[in-house]
């Protein structure tokens, strides 16, 4: 079993960054494909990076180049860097692990997801 909690979501200007956590427990986080995804009102859940125990990385290409995910399998803590932000990342962004090896960007393959926390960018 795997507990996922979200923090450092907020309301910010256009061009800023900010970071988002998300802290895990569970003995085997290391060993989990850590993702995060978001959602917006009215749209689907969306993938927007991924992270491998191997430490190989995905992005949507909606957010490459300005998103960086990171992981710390000593600290069970997975990091999404977002610079440059846009109102059109205006979304919940939810963190969310998986036992597969090619969970890759399928929500479905993800097992667990915390609650997630809100991110507002105003132009």
């Amino acid at each position: 079993q795997v507990q996922l909690v979200e923090s450092g979501g907020g309301s910010v200007q256009a061009g800023v960054s900010l970071r988002i956590s998300c802290a895990a427990t569970g003995r085997t986080f290391s060993a989990y494909v850590m993702g995060w995804f978001r959602q917006a009102p009215g749209k689907e859940r969306e993938f927007v990076a991924g992270i491998w125990s191997t430490l190989i990385t995905s992005y949507a290409d909606s957010v490459k180049g300005r998103f960086t995910i990171s992981r710390d399998n000593a600290k069970n803590m997975v990091y999404l860097q977002m610079d440059s932000l846009k109102p059109e990342d205006t979304a919940i962004y939810y963190c969310a692990a998986s036992r597969l090896p090619n969970a890759g960007t399928n929500r479905y393959a993800y097992d667990y997801w915390g609650q997630g926390t809100q991110v507002t960018v105003s132009s």
